[in-house]
């Protein structure tokens, strides 16, 4: 997906000046004024509209992109259908995994589900910064610990043996999504049929 992003003089007004990813780094570690200058000029503010591709296996993407507000899922076709691999909110990164930094194919797609506004990082920044600053990998390392987390959990989920047990781990771990999410997505990451989701759902609210 190409983009046109605002000239930079008036890029940042609404955000206090600055890109949001430099106070996202600043979390790990203190930025200098050069990484910073390069945030700056490279990293820059999208907005979707609901249900609308980010990316797709001919869409390839060469972001990764930080929800500012909104909703959205990545998922695979398999067998005619769509099967969500994950969900994103404010403050989390989307973006299609298997080609990330090299901007390759990927079986992948990203959708929103509610309308975004996030901030676009180029994979071409992310790599001009690691091999150029040792503060940006650090940064790097840190935000992949995250991530792997993230996705470990995930791949936890989806392994355990029944709707109820792959159920009651969501609500662990991703409950803030129940009242949000259209339960579609979430059957659909559960490895359910939404008839399911909503029976556990009733006798779980029957019984308490």
């Amino acid at each position: 997906m190409n983009f046109t992003p605002e000239p930079l003089a008036t890029r940042w007004i609404s955000y206090g000046g600055r890109s949001p990813i430099i106070s996202v780094f600043k979390q790990f570690h203190p930025l200098n004024s050069e990484i910073e200058q390069v945030i700056n000029e490279q990293t820059f503010p999208v907005n979707f509209a609901r249900n609308k591709h980010i990316a797709s296996p001919i869409m390839p993407n060469r972001y990764i992109f930080l929800i500012l507000s909104g909703a959205t899922h990545g998922f695979i076709r398999a067998a005619g259908k769509k099967i969500t691999t994950w969900i994103a909110v404010e403050g989390e990164l989307a973006g299609t995994i298997s080609n990330l930094w090299h901007g390759g194919q990927s079986e992948e797609y990203i959708e929103t589900i509610e309308p975004v506004s996030a901030i676009a990082i180029p994979h071409e920044m992310s790599m001009y910064l690691y091999a150029n600053f040792p503060i940006a990998n650090f940064v790097g390392r840190q935000m992949t610990e995250l991530y792997y987390q993230g996705a470990s959990e995930r791949a936890f989920i989806a392994r355990l043996p029944n709707a109820r047990l792959r159920y009651d781990r969501f609500f662990i771990s991703y409950g803030h999504l129940l009242d949000r999410v259209p339960l579609k997505y979430i059957a659909s990451f559960l490895c359910m049929r939404l008839e399911t989701l909503s029976r556990i759902r009733s006798e779980l609210a029957s019984s308490g």
